[in-house]
C-alpha cells in the first residue's frame, strides 16, 4: 500500500487525541478560524489555480469557488464549532446491576474518519474542525478538481497544529489520484468509517467498492409538492429559494410536483425562475399550462430521465399529480431520501405528508435550503446522511461519536 505510512501515522495521532482537553481543542479551533482569514490571499491564489482548470459553466464551479466572503463564513462556522458542547465522555446511561456491577455507557470518538469528496474545498476546513472537536483524526481524499485548494488549506491547518505542539497527523490529506482512492476504500484496520460527499455517482461507487463501513451522505434528489390548497406567495418564494439559492448543493430543488387543480397558477409560481434562466422540463399538462407564460427557450418537454435527476444546475423538472397521495408515491419512486417539502394550508395533508414521506428532512411550508448543519444549530456539518443506520440528516458532533461500556466491579464472577 503506497500510502500505508499515512494511515499508520493517522491512527497513532488519533490515540493522542484522547489526551487533549476540551479547552485545548477549543483554543486550536479559535486560532484556526483566525488563520483561515489571515491566509485568505494564499488560499484564494491556490483556489484560482483549480478554477482555471474548470469551465465556469460546469455545475461544480460554484462548489469549487472560494471567495473572501466564503472564507469568512467558513471561519465563522469554525468559531461556532468551538462554542458547541464537547461530545466526548458524556454519560449516556448509568446503572448498578443486582450483582453489584456498575455499568456506565459513555460517548467516545469513532476513531479515524475518512472523507472522500469532490470539488468542495470548504469540506477540508469543516470536516477537520468537527473531527477535532469530537476527538477524531481524519483522512481526507479530495478530488483532483480542488487539489491546489485542499493542499493549501491542509497546510494552514497543520501550521496551527504545530503552533500548539500537536501531532499534525491528526489530519492527513491523501494524494488526488485514483490509487489513493482505492487504498482508502480498502483501508481495513486503518479507517473506522468512510463518509463520501459528492454526487450520486461518487456515493454509489464508494458504497459498491468500499471494504470499510460507509455512511452515505450528500446526494439529494429534492421535491416540493404544491398542494391544491397551497398559498401562491408562499409557494413562489419557497420554490425560488429552494431552486436558486445555490443550485450546486444537495438541498437544492430538482422537481416540482403540482396539483393539477392549481395549474392555472403555475406561471405565477415559476415566474421568478425565468430571471435566473432556469430550464424547465415540464410534463405534458404543465407544459401546456405554461404555454407562452414562460420563455420558450427555457421550456422543454420532460421525459422519464427528467425525474430522479439531481441537476446541480439551473434546471428543474415538473410533474403534475392528482393529490397528496400521488405526490408521495412519486417521491417514493424517485427520491434519494434527503429533503422533501409540501406547500399546503390543509392540516390533514400536512399530517399525511409528514407521516408518509420517507426522507431525512420533511418540510411543511418552508424551503429545503434549510437542510444544513449550521441552519439546524449544529455548527458546520460533516455531511447530510440519507441512510438510517447510525445517523440521519445533518451530521455534526454527536453523530461523530460512538460509545463504550465501562464496567466496575469488586471481584464479581459469573456463574
Amino acid at each position: 500500500m503506497k500510502n500505508e505510512n499515512i494511515f499508520k501515522s493517522t491512527i497513532k495521532a488519533s490515540r493522542k487525541l484522547n489526551t487533549i482537553s476540551e479547552e485545548a481543542i477549543n483554543k486550536v479551533l479559535l486560532r484556526l478560524a483566525e488563520a483561515a482569514v489571515e491566509n485568505t490571499v494564499f488560499i484564494l491564489a491556490e483556489n484560482a489555480k483549480d478554477l482555471a482548470r474548470m469551465e465556469k459553466s460546469d455545475p461544480k464551479y460554484d462548489r469549487l469557488l472560494l471567495t473572501e466572503a466564503r472564507i469568512k463564513s467558513i471561519a465563522a462556522e469554525i468559531n461556532n464549532v468551538a462554542k458547541l458542547p464537547f461530545p466526548i465522555g458524556k454519560t449516556l446511561e448509568k446503572r448498578t446491576l443486582p450483582n453489584g456491577l456498575l455499568l456506565e455507557k459513555i460517548s467516545v470518538p469513532l476513531g479515524v474518519v475518512g472523507i472522500i469528496y469532490e470539488a468542495r474545498p470548504n469540506v477540508t476546513f469543516d470536516c477537520f474542525s468537527l473531527c477535532l472537536k469530537s476527538g477524531n483524526a481524519v483522512v481526507l481524499k479530495g478530488g483532483s478538481d480542488a487539489e491546489f485548494s485542499n493542499i493549501a488549506i491542509a497546510k494552514v491547518i497543520k501550521s496551527v497544529l504545530n503552533d500548539f505542539g500537536l501531532d499534525e497527523n491528526i489530519i492527513s490529506l491523501l494524494p488526488a489520484d485514483r490509487e489513493a482512492t482505492a487504498e482508502l476504500l480498502n483501508a481495513v484496520g486503518y479507517v473506522d468509517v468512510l463518509i463520501p460527499r459528492g454526487s450520486q455517482n461518487l456515493i454509489d461507487y464508494v458504497r459498491q467498492n468500499a471494504k470499510i463501513p460507509v455512511i452515505e451522505t450528500g446526494a439529494g434528489i429534492v421535491h416540493v409538492y404544491f398542494d391544491e390548497t397551497g398559498d401562491v406567495e408562499k409557494g413562489k418564494s419557497i420554490i425560488f429559494n429552494s431552486k436558486t439559492r445555490r443550485v450546486s448543493v444537495c438541498n437544492a430543488l430538482d422537481c416540482l410536483l403540482i396539483n393539477r387543480n392549481r395549474l392555472q397558477d403555475i406561471a405565477k409560481l415559476l415566474a421568478p425562475l425565468a430571471d435566473k434562466n432556469v430550464v424547465l422540463y415540464a410534463d405534458e399538462a404543465s407544459y401546456t399550462a405554461l404555454g407562452d407564460e414562460y420563455p420558450a427557450h427555457l421550456l422543454l418537454k420532460a421525459d422519464e430521465k427528467s425525474f430522479g435527476t439531481e441537476f446541480l444546475d439551473y434546471k428543474m423538472a415538473i410533474k403534475t399529480v392528482g393529490d397528496v397521495y400521488e405526490a408521495i408515491e412519486h417521491i417514493a419512486d424517485y427520491s434519494s431520501k434527503h429533503s422533501e417539502a409540501i406547500v399546503t394550508e390543509n392540516e390533514q395533508n400536512k399530517k399525511i405528508f409528514m407521516q408518509q414521506v420517507d426522507a431525512a428532512a420533511v418540510y411543511i411550508n418552508a424551503s429545503t435550503a434549510f437542510t444544513d448543519g449550521a441552519q439546524f444549530g449544529m455548527g458546520a456539518e460533516i455531511g447530510i446522511s440519507t441512510q438510517k443506520l447510525h445517523a440521519r440528516g445533518p451530521m455534526a458532533l454527536p453523530e461523530l461519536t460512538s460509545y463504550k461500556w465501562l464496567v466496575v466491579g469488586d471481584g464479581q464472577i459469573r456463574d
